[in-house]
């Protein structure tokens, strides 16, 4: 029931056209193909890293030992000549990189930070060296691909992940990459970030030439990049509550302040009751007797302006937990953008097959 969203500490794009350019401080991370004006073809190739400390804090004071996922997520900010299908892949950076001061529209050109060539151009440390006979040279274990000029980064052959696009996927990223961040946090390999780019059939040929730009970490838009980290620490123990076996029930969240602040956890609280209750002879109200929703219930986050859906449903990460008083689940707020107003959902599936949304208007603002 624990989704966590971990903001990048920086990014940047690397150009092959463009091979000392830095574009650290772009709002935009660009993974294309493309054709220059001197008829070569071309690629860019997004970087982004996400803070150590905050993974390894996650994973230690939060997930608590439970098995988690982890998603890259960017948003798409524009594309151009997109084809039917189309693939594009991630892997764990290898070697330190530098942020740098550049946009790619800077006249004069800023040669600081990260490019094609340079991991870091103030020192001089490039991606990868190499002669023109004998070709790169590359450290164990890890790779990287190149046209004319030596560079455009250098990555773990171990650590690929994908996602595959087609004409009524969404076109944001959502990719599984559990498997190098379980990495990074064993200590196999150090976390230097990754590298998004297309599919090696498709770089520097002419067999496809389109253009994707994602916002970046510094996006000035409600959509920045995440890693999310997603774990299931729900427990469902009603003890003696009643579990409701038709629609006809009330169910209210009554513990929303309506306001909390950005790195707050907050447990929301979900009552129960019968909406027609049976008529009986007793001595308590019987409004007043709280049951509960049954184990196939999850909850949601819609941003309230863009109706846009922040968490969406999940049947492993979201559960909805119950204890002898009621059901439950929490929020991380650091996860959500502030200064704006969400909208919580909750979903559950009877035990008939019969699924019912709670959508009341439970609205609450995150602020710093």
């Amino acid at each position: 029931m624990a989704v966590y969203k971990i903001f990048p500490e920086k990014s940047a794009t690397l150009f092959s056209y463009y091979p000392t350019t830095n574009t650290g401080l772009d709002e935009i991370i660009e993974v294309s193909t493309f054709e220059s004006l001197q008829s070569t073809n071309e690629v860019s190739r997004g970087i982004i890293k996400f803070p150590t400390s905050e993974i390894t804090d996650v994973i230690n004071n939060e997930v608590s030992g439970s098995p988690f996922s982890a998603s890259l997520k960017l948003y798409l900010a524009d594309a151009t000549s997109l084809p039917l299908n189309y693939t594009l892949y991630s892997y764990a950076l290898s070697g330190s990189w530098d942020k740098g001061t550049g946009r790619l529209g800077d006249v004069p050109v800023v040669s600081d930070g990260a490019s094609w060539k340079y991991r870091n151009q103030n020192s001089g440390s490039q991606w990868f060296v190499g002669s023109i006979v004998l070709g790169p040279s590359f450290p164990i274990g890890t790779t990287g691909s190149y046209n004319d000029t030596f560079g455009g980064g250098l990555w773990f052959t171990g650590s690929g992940a994908s996602q595959s696009f087609n004409a009524a996927t969404s076109k944001d990223i959502n990719m599984d990459v559990s498997n190098t961040v379980r990495r990074w946090y064993s200590g196999s390999f150090s976390n230097e970030g990754f590298i998004i780019k297309h599919e090696p059939s498709l770089e520097f040929t002419t067999a496809s030439k389109f253009e994707l730009k994602f916002f970046s970490n510094t996006t000035h838009t409600i959509y920045p990049p995440c890693l999310e980290i997603k774990w299931n620490d729900s427990i469902y123990s009603p003890g003696s509550l009643n579990i409701v076996t038709s629609s006809y029930y009330a169910a209210v969240i009554n513990n929303n302040k309506g306001e909390y602040q950005q790195d707050s956890v907050q447990r929301f609280r979900v009552v129960v009751r019968d909406l027609y209750p049976p008529l009986a002879f007793r001595t308590t109200l019987s409004y007043a007797n709280t049951k509960a929703l049954p184990s196939s219930s999850y909850w949601s986050i819609k941003d309230l302006d863009t109706e846009e859906t922040i968490v969406d449903y999940d049947t492993n990460n979201t559960k909805i937990s119950c204890d002898a008083s009621s059901n439950y689940f929490d929020v991380y707020m650091n996860g959500l953008e502030p200064e704006r107003y969400y909208k919580l959902l909750v979903k559950s599936v009877l035990a008939d097959g019969e699924t019912v949304v709670m959508d009341k208007d439970y609205i609450f603002k995150v602020v710093r």
